[in-house]
């Protein structure tokens, strides 16, 4: 069933596991996923940036795909269709009328105050119609979409200011992942993430997880993390099989071929990150 985050980050946020959320790229990507998610019997968060939602079609065939995909594949566990860095209230809202179940709202590139305001007119039309939020304070690094930021660190008192104002559901600090490939060692402010994590009541989210390394993602999860961002792993991990595929079989020119021969890559990537988050343990 859709349902919006609140419930089960609340339980990850009290148990000490992770949710994963996973990007959505197109119908067979929410298909493996979805197949992966029911067969281990863990909750999912789909992700859908607004690069994939212009490269599906648009926000309602996004929702009306993955409404379909949980019908007919008889999906039973929960799953969030959620709007990864919305750029502004009036993608949001379009997303919230699409039915999706959550939205994040990505203001951080403006001054605290102006955000915040932004943020909560998102709460205030997002909560109206029971789709839970999140937002982000500071600019998380690398590139996502064509969309490239600089490392800018959450401090303490501004999230406290920034989650107690908005009314979020999550919240996203930036503490020094980056989106997309790192280059050199992931660096994050365990100790500011532990602090935010005791001084608020939400759950906290750590974006652009692919390439940071088992044990700090254990340690994010014990200092507060309760939804962890998953893209990169995955693309890769499906492109190598695709080009091994594609190497062995010159010849095979049907898209559902040469697409699928990333799944079992992809499933395998899924089941090794459910593990690691300690789902299966809640």
């Amino acid at each position: 069933m859709l349902v919006n985050t609140i419930d089960i980050l609340k339980d990850a946020r009290e148990k000490g596991y992770a949710v994963g959320h996973f990007n959505i790229n197109n119908l067979e990507w929410t298909k493996y996923i979805l197949e992966e998610v029911n067969k281990l019997q863990v909750p999912v968060i789909l992700g859908v940036s607004e690069g994939a939602k212009k490269y599906m079609g648009g926000f309602y065939t996004v929702s009306m795909m993955v409404q379909g995909l949980m019908k007919d594949l008889n999906i039973s566990v929960p799953v969030v269709l959620h709007l990864d860095h919305g750029s502004s209230v009036e993608v949001c809202k379009e997303a919230v009328d699409a039915g999706f179940t959550s939205v994040m709202i990505d203001a951080s590139k403006y001054p605290l105050e102006e955000n915040i305001r932004l943020t909560k007119e998102v709460v205030r039309y997002a909560h109206s119609k029971g789709v839970s939020v999140e937002a982000e304070l500071g600019h998380i690094g690398g590139s996502e979409d064509g969309v490239s930021n600089s490392v800018f660190h959450a401090r303490l008192d501004e999230s406290i200011k920034f989650v107690q104002e908005t009314g979020i559901d999550l919240f996203a600090p930036a503490l020094g992942s980056v989106h997309g490939l790192y280059k050199g060692e992931p660096n994050l402010d365990f100790d500011t993430m532990k602090k935010i994590h005791d001084a608020v009541e939400v759950p906290l989210v750590l974006h652009g997880a692919s390439g940071i390394d088992d044990e700090k993602i254990k340690k994010a999860i014990s200092c507060g993390i309760s939804k962890i961002n998953v893209n990169t792993d995955f693309q890769i991990a499906w492109h190598e099989k695709v080009i091994e595929f594609v190497k062995e079989n010159p010849d095979a020119y049907d898209p559902r071929k040469v697409i699928s021969s990333g799944e079992g890559a992809i499933k395998e990537a899924i089941d090794a990150k459910v593990h690691l988050f300690g789902c299966l343990d809640s």
